[in-house]
């Protein structure tokens, strides 16, 4: 979902090598000595970014719900600036999450599988990051469905989520029929989920290029 294009600081390479060896491995499989040697130092030079690999795993896990809530809300900035219609909005916040499932895919599964493992403080603050992105999608999709009642948008939300967070089991990136392709595939079943929740309403016109 970010746009900038400066190189990763050794922070950010350190936290995209843990998170795809976590995902690969399982948190208990990896060592402090490995991710050190995926970007180039030494185990133990790590500890001068992070205090341990927990802290790694709570920066990723709650860096993530951070970086999905502030995209979510930019784009409703963006739309209510240009004053578009709430489909629009809807087509935003469809495109930004597959954004992050297709590009941060190893993030997803690290969620499926080590959530628990944060400590209680940090697994709320995500919780709570959640919730507030999930009003967000609700508000649009009732806006843009408005025969959808509260409790069938906010269902629909979390069927979409569902969906578009499947990409880790959607098989190596290689054998998908390319990003965009792929891109416009869930685009399209996502705004066809929520217009057949509104008993066959048309479904969102897709954004360009989408």
């Amino acid at each position: 979902m970010s746009t900038r294009t400066d190189a990763p600081t050794r922070r950010e390479q350190i936290l995209k090598e843990a998170a795809r060896l976590f995902a690969e491995r399982g948190f208990h499989g990896v060592g402090v000595d490995e991710i050190g040697a995926a970007v180039g130092i030494s185990g133990p030079g790590l500890y001068r970014h992070f205090p341990g690999k927990d802290a790694m795993l709570a920066e990723l896990l709650v860096g993530i719900s951070e970086r999905l809530l502030d995209g979510g809300r930019q784009r409703v900035r963006e739309r209510e600036r240009a004053a578009a219609p709430a489909r629009e909005l809807l087509d935003a916040l469809i495109e930004g999450h597959i954004d992050f499932a297709l590009d941060d895919r190893p993030l997803i599964t690290l969620h499926d599988r080590e959530l628990d493992r944060l400590r209680e403080s940090d697994r709320k603050r995500v919780r709570q990051l959640q919730r507030q992105y999930v009003e967000l999608w609700v508000e649009a999709v009732r806006e843009t469905y408005p025969v959808l009642a509260e409790s069938a948008a906010r269902a629909s939300v979390h069927a979409v989520f569902g969906l578009l967070n499947s990409t880790p089991h959607l098989g190596p990136a290689g054998a998908l029929p390319g990003r965009a392709a792929t891109a416009a595939l869930l685009h399209r079943l996502a705004s066809g989920a929520f217009a057949a929740a509104a008993d066959g309403g048309e479904p969102p016109t897709p954004a360009p290029g989408a």
